[in-house]
């Protein structure tokens, strides 16, 4: 295979700190490579110097002859003129604009593109040009899901060199054969995708510490004996005294991030029984037709709700209006009086460049750097030297964790999330995921992370494009397939019917909900039953389908792994009781959003 990029002994360092030193890197054709690390390691540099817009502060990077590479930076910039111009006109750069969702644009001057836009252009630049080596920095941000699975295919198929930085976990299991770790100065090799680092960074750690612990006791060993003295008529053989020595003041590596990331805040207040709800809530931009119309939505004290649609169908918009941050044009948005906002958006847009770090966290009725303020701040893994670094010289991922601080530290128990994974490293994201899991509030997110929305979230609804919003029968997996397919991306209930959030009924044949409503939740009503109705018994069949979901994949899981026959036979049997539960709720849940349908129509 033909070399197209040798870094050998390279370094790069930040003011205020290095990033890594003496790391060497071949890239051959025919490479796919992902590289990981957790924020502020130097990945995005290592990407550009890889990609030639940069020069190493020391060491050398040699291209193979000819070697043409197709850039995308994490913030990239374009030329003037329209999206056309700037892409190309032909039917193939029409075709992929189309895919990434700016066919609508095509016209449009580069100069009034949000950053979202923006990206979605560059990418689109780099696509249609000839490149051997690919370097992509977060290909997947502002992408949604269809148009992320598009790209999956389009990368999995190409022919030349690939490198990519990216948070998209599918992503890197499919796309990459090898992964790069960059962890404290050093870079380490795994064959494989992102399930094969995963297993080959346990294994390190496990071989540190163990390495670590036969330290401790050789130095317990070395001690006793250094103590114990000479005996009579003996020396001490100078190398022995050395060697001991060196063992005692041995220290393990320090770890890439001072302790875990806390995100637990004590005090939380408790949800009443009304978090937000909307009725019959539209919204349209002045001079425009309306993104949204007709919404009916409640949320749940225990909400975990998924919004997906296509780029432009108005989910931010959607979250927005759930927020207070956009009034309704039509309709009423209502929140509860226990209810305290948290609100998580997009970018770090709105943090002002020249603040440091502390004085933001502070805020202005703070001294900054008060000892509360600094545990927070070192809680988020930002040790003494970035509590003082301006926000301008934060990596991007370093930039969104300040978000997640800043939003979080003001104790809300409704927290609404704009597309949360963009920029931020696995690590922080498994720490999130793990914290959505126990959080006691509401949750509400934006999202096109088929990762972070399996395990975040019980339900989902989709935005169709038309100002509808619909929940999805099937789950994302079908509303995926449905817009790869060119389907209409949207479930089968009517907007206005949006499943709210209820009670489980508490048993069968009419048995009293704990708001006092009856009805069967299979089969048809004995008495007509109310929208607003058939929506809380289609919230809890989400819920439960999710749950039932998740525990056939982990039954799957453990009979590929299990060997005995006994332990296969009791796992076959259980997996079997969960399918037959999974297809008996979705035949309910079928059964309500015809009726739903019907009411909706016979209004």
């Amino acid at each position: 295979m033909a070399v197209l990029v040798d870094l050998d002994h390279v370094s790069a360092r930040r003011p205020d700190r290095p990033l890594f030193e003496d790391l060497s890197l071949t890239v051959s054709d025919g490479d796919r490579v992902g590289v990981v690390g957790i924020n502020g390691t130097g990945k995005s540099t290592l990407l550009r110097l890889i990609a030639g817009v940069e020069e190493p502060e020391e060491g050398l990077v040699r291209r193979g002859r000819g070697t043409s590479v197709g850039w995308l930076d994490q913030d990239p910039r374009l030329p003037e003129g329209t999206v056309t111009e700037a892409v190309g006109g032909g039917w193939e750069e029409a075709a992929i604009l189309d895919r990434l969702g700016m066919g609508p644009l095509s016209t449009a001057d580069v100069a009034t593109l949000s950053g979202g836009q923006a990206k979605r252009v560059a990418l689109a630049r780099v696509l249609v040009r000839h490149a051997d080596l690919l370097v992509l920095d977060e290909p997947t941000n502002h992408l949604d899901l269809a148009a992320i699975a598009w790209l999956e295919r389009r990368l999995a198929s190409f022919a030349g060199g690939l490198v990519l930085v990216s948070h998209d976990r599918h992503l890197l299991d499919r796309v990459t054969t090898r992964m790069v770790e960059l962890d404290r100065g050093r870079r380490y090799v795994h064959d494989g995708g992102y399930a094969s680092y995963l297993a080959a960074r346990a294994e390190r750690e496990e071989r540190a510490a163990s390495a670590e612990a036969t330290r401790r006791n050789l130095a317990r060993r070395e001690l006793a004996w250094l103590r114990r003295g000479a005996p009579a008529r003996t020396r001490k053989a100078q190398a022995r005294i050395d060697s001991a020595r060196r063992i005692i003041d041995g220290r393990p590596q320090a770890p890439a991030r001072a302790g875990e990331l806390d995100l637990a805040f004590a005090g939380i207040p408790r949800l009443g029984d009304k978090v937000v709800e909307l009725s019959a809530a539209g919204f349209a931009y002045p001079g425009k037709t309306a993104v949204l119309r007709g919404v009916d939505l409640a949320l749940d004290p225990d909400e975990r709700l998924g919004i997906v649609g296509a780029n432009g169908t108005g989910k931010s918009t959607l979250l927005d209006l759930i927020a207070g941050r956009r009034a309704p044009t039509s309709g009423t948005v209502e929140t509860g009086p226990t209810v305290a906002l948290g609100y998580y958006g997009q970018s770090g847009a709105d943090l002002d460049e020249d603040a440091r770090v502390r004085d933001l966290v502070a805020g202005p009725g703070r001294v900054p750097g008060n000892p509360e303020d600094a545990r927070l701040m070192e809680r988020f893994w930002f040790n003494p030297e970035l509590q003082f670094a301006r926000v301008g010289t934060l990596s991007g991922g370093e930039r969104r964790r300040l978000q997640l601080l800043l939003v979080l530290a003001e104790r809300p128990n409704v927290l609404l999330l704009d597309e949360p994974t963009n920029d931020l490293d696995l690590d922080t994201l498994r720490v999130l995921e793990d914290f959505l899991d126990d959080w006691p509030g509401a949750l509400v997110t934006v999202s096109h992370d088929r990762t972070f929305l399996d395990r975040a979230t019980d339900r989902i609804l989709a935005l169709d494009g038309s100002g509808g919003v619909s929940a999805v029968p099937g789950g994302l997996s079908a509303w995926i397939a449905a817009a790869e397919a060119g389907e209409p991306r949207r479930g089968t209930v009517p907007a206005g019917t949006a499943p709210g959030p209820a009670a489980p009924p508490r048993g069968p044949g009419g048995a009293p909900d704990r708001r006092g409503r009856t009805g069967s939740v299979a089969g048809g009503p004995a008495t007509r039953r109310s929208a607003s109705t058939l929506a809380y018994q289609m919230r809890e069949l989400d819920k439960e389908l999710g749950r039932l979901g998740r525990q056939r994949d982990r039954l799957n899981d453990a009979l590929q792994a299990a060997a005995d026959h006994l332990e296969l036979a009791r796992l076959g049997t259980e997996l079997a009781e969960v399918q037959a539960s999974l297809t008996e709720a979705e035949e309910r849940w079928l059964a309500l959003a015809e009726e739903a349908e019907s009411a909706a129509e016979s209004r």
